[in-house]
């Protein structure tokens, strides 16, 4: 992921919470809100691996996959939008492909949910 590709402020997560509601994927749980107040500048994506996914190792390996899967499947995003993944413990042992693919259908959806929301404006 590029560093203008990321979320990083606290209160940037805190928005996209307020604004949207918990989606679920078989090794996620994520959240998606488009974003009008900051210059359009294309979409963001924020990561979070809290203690419960394990020690420290095990979390930063957990994104460091997650990134690589995010910046594989980016290009898929069009729209000026934040999303915020959360992954589960399984993305330590899940094959990379079908992670790689988890978020491409996540991408997926967080894109047709903003063409939708554009037909009906």
């Amino acid at each position: 992921m590029q560093n203008d590709t990321r979320l990083r402020k606290h209160a940037d997560y805190q928005r996209v919470y307020q604004r949207s509601r918990k989606n679920f994927s078989r090794c996620m749980t994520y959240f998606f809100a488009d974003r009008t107040s900051t210059p359009p500048n294309g979409p963001r994506v924020g990561l979070t691996a809290g203690r419960v996914l394990g020690k420290a190792v095990e979390r930063n390996r957990i994104k460091r996959r997650m990134r690589e899967a995010v910046r594989l499947n980016l290009p898929l995003l069009t729209r000026d939008v934040d999303v915020v993944l959360h992954p589960r413990r399984t993305v330590l042992t899940a094959e990379f492909a079908g992670l790689r693919s988890e978020v491409s259908r996540i991408f997926a959806v967080v894109e047709n949910a903003g063409e939708k929301r554009d037909e009906h404006s």
